[in-house]
């Protein structure tokens, strides 16, 4: 462990430095009604021995690796091969800060500018910057962007954009006097382009969408794209599941304008929500209104191959009062471990692993749906995700499943009251038929 604390006399040396005399002369500008007067309520010290033992302990609980899952809703699991730990575990990959001097950061440089080109082969656009946060953020920094270029303070956002996204935009936008407006999804599952028509206008920045959208639902991105377009609004492509990029059209070519997705799946794990990793995108005209850094390809003055960074808008650089975005990051080694594992898949390794993603998934819904008193929500095409009704509720099929090992799907009530009685099951390359013959079989136990 590398943690030392502080004796008594580093702090009386720091306190003497500063010119105060005690920690409480040091915190005086805490109100006195919120400040904590007493010790935390902590247990006592452990050594490290037991420490490392606590926290085994504590992992051991951790029932997604000791029950078979099937939730996704938005963080996935995936095979991550083992040389993607291997080599992301390295020294001078884990300890590099931002590479503002690049005569000291080539390495880390060269793996930005891979990871960008990898997000422009996946997204079919021609920019991208070096990661953000999470998808989240990186969808509500889309909407920000869009808002920039267009100067229009509405925005139509699809209803079946992740919740938790929705959130985050609401969240960003709050007191940037921008509009927010849902859009409703038909019996398919899409967006309602009728009453997308009804609600953009010549007011409306940008049409948010996602795909695979959180019902599991590919949309028809050609056709949003197209009304977006005949209202002069930008269309904002969101990608929460980011394996489905290695099937289907990219978002890019069906004329999305930006492109802001989740890359958990290309080689992050779970790891309980985080950290993960937002990817962005956009057309070439859009560059300067791009937010956080870019990495580019150059010449030195011997005229060998290098990077540096070329772009880099941020809060914190000289332009600091021009700067598009508060992001003053990226998520380094996060985006170092997606460009490990798209470059260990490859393009057909990718389109393998999403092949098998749809293949499974396709068949588990077929099995689900078969059941008695088990029926398929909605009728769009799916990826690796679907939503499921079930005649009585899901209540006592999700508590039947986990008192038989199996975490079940995601019950969608609490985020659509219309959907109360439904269930987003996802099925991945890690389910064997087995598995998925094992759900079919313990549903069917208790709806029957």
């Amino acid at each position: 462990m590398s943690y030392i604390s502080l004796s008594d006399q580093d702090k009386k040396e720091m306190l003497d430095r500063i010119g105060v005399s005690s920690l409480d002369d040091l915190f005086c500008c805490i109100p006195d009604e919120i400040r904590l007067k007493r010790e935390l309520r902590l247990p006592p010290p452990l050594t490290e021995p037991e420490l490392v033992r606590h926290f085994e302990t504590i992992g051991g609980k951790n029932k997604e690796h000791i029950h078979l899952s099937f939730l996704g809703a938005g963080a996935y699991r995936h095979h991550i091969p083992s040389i993607v730990d291997y080599l992301s575990s390295r020294g001078e990959f884990i300890s590099p800060y931002t590479p503002y001097q690049p005569e000291v950061s080539q390495g880390t440089l060269q793996v930005i500018f891979e990871y960008q080109t990898l997000v422009c082969q996946l997204t079919g656009l021609e920019i991208s910057n070096a990661s953000l946060y999470e998808g989240a953020s990186a969808a509500a920094e889309a909407v920000l962007m869009a808002e920039r270029i267009k100067g229009r303070s509405r925005i139509q956002v699809a209803g079946s954009v992740h919740p938790q996204y929705r959130e985050v935009i609401r969240t960003y936008v709050k007191n940037l006097a921008i509009q927010v407006e849902e859009v409703g999804y038909d019996d398919k599952g899409q967006v309602d382009i009728e009453s997308l028509k009804r609600q953009i206008d010549n007011g409306t920045s940008a049409v948010v969408c996602q795909s695979p959208n959180f019902l599991g639902v590919v949309e028809n991105l050609d056709r949003l794209s197209e009304v977006a377009h005949q209202n002069q609004a930008l269309f904002v492509a969101v990608v929460a599941e980011a394996a489905s990029l290695g099937l289907l059209q990219p978002p890019g070519a069906a004329g999305a304008d930006i492109v802001a997705g989740e890359g958990q799946s290309l080689g992050l794990p779970l790891s309980f929500g985080g950290p993960y990793l937002g990817f962005m995108a956009c057309r070439k005209e859009f560059l300067r209104q791009f937010p956080g850094r870019i990495a580019g390809e150059t010449k030195d003055v011997e005229g060998k191959r290098g990077f540096v960074l070329t772009l880099s808008t941020r809060e914190q650089h000289i332009r600091r009062e021009k700067a598009t975005s508060n992001i003053c990051t990226n998520q380094a080694w996060c985006a170092l471990r997606a460009t490990i594992f798209l470059e260990t898949l490859g393009q057909e390794g990718m389109r393998e692993l999403a092949y098998q993603n749809f293949q499974k998934a396709n068949y588990a819904l077929g099995s689900l749906s078969a059941i008695k008193g088990v029926k398929r929500k909605f009728g769009g095409p799916v990826f690796n995700e679907f939503v499921l009704e079930f005649e009585g509720g899901y209540k006592k099929v999700a508590d039947h499943l986990l008192s038989n090992g199996v975490l079940g799907g995601l019950d969608l009530g609490p985020f659509y009251p219309a959907l109360k009685d439904c269930a987003l099951f996802c099925v991945t390359e890690v389910h064997s038929k087995a598995d998925i013959d094992r759900l079919a079989g313990l549903v069917e136990e208790v709806v029957r």
